[in-house]
């Protein structure tokens, strides 16, 4: 199959971080007013936002290769992620139609890097054939969010936390992205439960959140950095720029006074 002509997802970026070419939106002078219409959870997201910064987010040249990424970041590190892509770079563009074209075993070997490449080999190029049969970028913008969603979500490959990294980043839809690190967050800091099924905490999110696309792509980079360098299965919270979360306070004045 060959590249839809004239597709925007293949457009290079205009955007750049320190970091490198981002897709998203171009960031605002000033942090937003407000970013959520619940009280803790906009505080939570404004004091992570002034302790980090804007985080220009997605990091990628095109909008497509922000799909090749959220492929291929499921369960890996993004460092494993950036020198499969870098080694996939070399076998030319990073292109639906290209990725369909290779050699199976280059594909495979460029992959290595993500881990479970032959995995990963399959669900990228179901994610090319179904981009390029679908109408490319276009479609993903303009169609319908739910029944779009859903088709993405049969796609080899793909579950929910995928389809909403490529509709948030790559298509600029408003649906949010739900991982593990929002879930340890938002139970740590008593917003929500983070047991709940992640349809219900998505929901819950995007009923709360305030709606916009920069809201939206903010929010999800803001809580992965937290939860990188803090909010991990043993917490940092001393070091996190968000408040200290009420159950991990409370532990602490429970404990007994040693001094």
């Amino acid at each position: 199959m060959r590249d839809l002509p004239n597709d925007p997802g293949l457009t290079l970026s205009a955007l750049v971080s320190a970091r490198g070419p981002y897709v998203g939106t171009q960031r605002p002078n000033e942090r937003p007013t407000r970013w959520a219409n619940h009280a803790r959870l906009d505080r939570v997201i404004d004091e992570l936002a002034r302790g980090f910064g804007f985080q220009s987010w997605w990091p990628a040249s095109t909008p497509f290769e922000v799909i090749v990424g959220a492929i291929l970041t499921q369960n890996t590190a993004w460092t494993n992620v950036e020198k499969a892509l870098a080694r996939l770079s070399s076998l030319g563009e990073i292109t639906p139609g290209r990725i369909l074209a290779l050699d199976r075993e280059h594909l495979r070997e460029a992959l290595v890097p993500s881990g479970y490449f032959n995995a990963k080999t399959k669900k990228l190029l179901a994610i090319s054939e179904w981009y390029l049969a679908v109408g490319g970028l276009a479609a993903l913008r303009e169609r319908p969010l739910a029944p779009l969603r859903e088709e993405l979500l049969e796609v080899h490959g793909v579950g929910p936390e995928t389809a909403d990294s490529i509709l948030c980043y790559a298509a600029g839809r408003a649906t949010c992205v739900v991982d593990a690190y929002t879930r340890r967050m938002l139970a740590r800091h008593r917003l929500c439960d983070g047991e709940l099924p992640y349809e219900s905490i998505r929901r819950w999110l995007e009923e709360r959140l305030v709606d916009d696309r920069f809201v939206y792509e903010e929010f999800h980079a803001l809580v992965v950095r937290a939860g990188y360098q803090h909010c991990k299965p043993s917490p940092a919270c001393d070091s996190c720029p968000a408040t200290t979360p009420v159950a991990l306070r409370s532990k602490r004045a429970r404990a007994p006074n040693r001094g």
